[in-house]
């Protein structure tokens, strides 16, 4: 997600450099007065912040989703988890029900045994 912040400043550092470039070579080459250039610069100036604030809205966007994206995936893996914990659980009381029965079983053939070697 850092390289999509970082990509994203780039585009937006380039694209104010290159119009920052392009306003200091238009008043330098323009065949226009100067306030026709003013006027012009103006504008130029508008359409940049305004593809700026479109660019920051588009990120915003992104990151929304993204978030969205990532909780999802990250609810989704909890509930797997929890389920395999249920699992381990109902498998480790069913051995433990096993083992419980074997010991009486072992008990009971004692008691058994001891009867007989008694008697």
């Amino acid at each position: 997600m850092s390289d999509d912040r970082d990509s994203g400043a780039a585009v937006l550092l380039s694209f104010l450099l290159g119009g920052i470039t392009g306003a200091a070579l238009a008043l330098l080459y323009a065949p226009r007065s100067g306030r026709e250039t003013r006027e012009m610069l103006g504008e130029r100036i508008r359409e940049g912040a305004e593809r700026g604030r479109e660019l920051k809205d588009q990120a915003l966007e992104k990151g929304r989703a993204i978030k969205e994206q990532v909780a999802g995936k990250g609810r989704a893996l909890l509930d797997e988890a929890s389920q395999y914990v249920d699992r381990q659980r109902e498998a480790l009381e069913e051995r433990k029900e096993r083992f419980s029965a074997a010991v009486e079983a072992g008990r009971q053939a004692y008691r058994e045994e001891k009867a007989k070697t008694k008697a």
